[in-house]
């Protein structure tokens, strides 16, 4: 299992972002199925539907039972978000299996996978912003553009952090300062094994 770069991963969110929004709409995978990479833009592909369906759900005028709808949408994408993460989170234990973790070894209360999530998430906030940066149009006021500024501003000096965070963890493993051990979400809303609201409505 190859070790991954965390400047890597932050390119394949950055460039999942740009493709949906090349024609605001699903974009084939450019990574072989299976792979590190392919799962980083399959992640990142998710954040970027579910945020435009949460744009959308907020709309003033939308009708009742499109709000409905949407959100059964951003409730199985919440699903999938999870299930990406996951699979993430196997790609790291693969990658340090052969790793003797120290006798001291700490853990960390964030697993890689959510920290890619938060760096996923992050891609998206620092896109939108920057259209917020260069609007032209008469309602965007020049107070409006500097606040924009100033939030991108703090999204780029995070995205710095972040990557420095995701690089430190992944050298800890290396080095087994920390040790790799991972939770499983367990999500129950969706299950209809778990949810009662679902499985007290089965017949």
């Amino acid at each position: 299992m190859k070790a991954l770069e965390a400047t890597k991963a932050v390119s394949i969110f950055q460039e999942s972002v740009l493709d949906w929004h090349k024609n605001e709409a699903p974009h084939p995978n450019p990574y072989p199925d299976g792979t590190l990479e392919s799962t980083l833009y399959q992640k990142n592909h998710v954040d970027t539907i579910q945020w435009h369906i949460e744009d959308e759900i907020r709309r003033p005028d939308i009708a009742l039972e499109e709000v409905v709808a949407l959100k059964r949408k951003i409730d199985k994408l919440n699903q999938d978000r999870t299930d990406m993460v996951e699979k993430l989170d196997d790609f790291v234990i693969e990658m340090f299996r052969s790793v003797t973790p120290k006798p001291d070894a700490r853990l960390n209360s964030e697993s890689p996978a959510w920290l890619l999530d938060r760096m996923s998430i992050l891609e998206l906030k620092i896109y939108h912003m920057e259209e917020q940066v260069n609007r032209k149009d008469d309602s965007a006021t020049k107070e409006h553009i500097e606040k924009c500024q100033s939030k991108l501003n703090v999204l780029l000096e995070q995205r710095q952090d972040l990557l420095k965070c995701l690089e430190e963890l992944f050298d800890d493993y290396a080095k087994g300062i920390k040790r790799v051990k991972v939770y499983r979400q367990m999500k129950m809303y969706n299950d209809q094994n778990l949810n009662p609201s679902l499985y007290k409505n089965q017949k």
